[in-house]
């Protein structure tokens, strides 16, 4: 059960139109593209390619939080790379995912904090948890 949100910190707000070969807006014009299948030859990304930078990007938020509990700071160049398939099973269309965390210069049992810190706080792997398989590791 999903407790409710007390304050809205923000709202994105997007208007697409043609679905997988349409085109996403933002309602304050940042975001324009144009969107295309995945794996087909169009112009454009599709859904799981800006899935998989929403998350990157807000688990690298994640983890600035978790590593200053732990009094550690990011490096510069950290970076998640984020795979997310599209398949189907006998229940229709799945996604999953997975995250590849580089934190150089973290000794691995700090960084291995900071990333469980950080899937336990990110909305994103809130969403995702016990909805779809995703597998977190620190390379």
């Amino acid at each position: 059960m999903t407790k409710p949100i007390d304050t809205v910190l923000y709202t994105g707000s997007t208007h697409v139109t043609g679905g997988r070969e349409g085109h996403a807006r933002s309602t304050d014009g940042r975001l324009d593209l144009q969107l295309s299948p995945p794996g087909s030859a169009g112009a454009g990304t599709n859904p799981e390619q800006l899935f998989a930078a929403g998350w990157s990007a807000c688990f690298i938020g994640a983890m600035t939080k978790a590593a200053a509990k732990l009094q550690v700071k990011l490096p510069a160049d950290t970076a998640v790379d984020a795979e997310v398939d599209l398949g189907t099973n006998a229940d229709g269309y799945q996604l999953r995912a997975r995250l590849a965390v580089t934190l150089p210069g973290i000794e691995r049992d700090v960084a291995a904090a900071i990333v469980e810190g950080a899937h336990g706080t990110c909305p994103y792997s809130k969403a995702t948890r016990g909805n779809i398989d995703v597998t977190i590791r620190v390379v």
